[in-house]
């Protein structure tokens, strides 16, 4: 198997947490999507967190694969700010995947109790790490160039300003809503990342090829 097969795994990752998101709510009565955060379904005491769970069960293992192989592609990139993003990119896969299952979120519990209060430490470390590394990307790839990447990363950190936002300033009933562009974007980016890994469109694998190519025609 090749390095860029490994992008397979940030598709995987996508549609393990879409798969937990859309289904888990069936094993919750009376959750509220609109209102409710995508954390309460898989909360300590949440009639869905089972469920969630096996959902879910792909997401970090495959996410954390991918970010990985996408670490070692951009081995070969003449742009810092590209390595460093994608750098930054992994350690927020490791401070979720971790994280979040050292201190999920205890249903019914005060936000002020320790796990509690450390589940959304876990969380403000997940966003500072997103918001730098999609930053770093989208100037980093645009210099490589990777324009693709470039835009996708500026459409994911759009979205997750504006669940950052909407979070913050608009009414409780809309919660859910804004708090799903937060976290869908950086799982998204992920699957972005696995599709350019893929296509090989980082230049480590383009240079890989040429190598190979040279190689064989020596031989002939």
């Amino acid at each position: 198997m090749k390095l860029k097969h490994l992008g397979i795994c940030g598709i995987i990752s996508l549609l393990s947490y879409t798969a937990m998101v859309v289904f888990s709510p069936l094993a919750y009565p009376g959750y509220d999507w609109l209102t409710m955060a995508v954390s309460d379904l898989s909360a300590v005491g949440a009639p869905s967190a089972e469920l969630a769970e096996r959902l879910n069960a792909l997401f970090g293992p495959c996410g954390i694969v991918c970010a990985m192989a996408a670490c070692v592609a951009v081995g070969g990139c003449r742009s810092r700010l590209l390595k460093a993003g994608v750098y930054f990119y992994a350690a927020m896969e490791w401070i979720t995947v971790v994280g979040y299952k050292l201190f999920p979120w205890v249903e019914g519990a005060a936000a002020s109790t320790f796990q509690n209060t450390m589940h959304l430490l876990v969380t403000a470390l997940v966003v500072l790490f997103s918001i730098i590394s999609l930053v770093l990307i989208a100037i980093g790839a645009r210099k490589e160039p990777i324009p693709s990447l470039s835009a996708w990363a500026i459409a994911c950190f759009t979205a997750m300003l504006i669940g950052a936002l909407g979070t913050g300033i608009m009414p409780k009933s809309v919660f859910g809503l804004f708090e799903r562009f937060s976290t869908f974007s950086a799982v998204v980016f992920n699957a972005v990342l696995g599709v350019h890994l893929l296509r090989g469109a980082f230049p480590s694998e383009q240079q890989s090829a040429g190598q190979q190519a040279r190689q064989t025609a020596k031989e002939v």
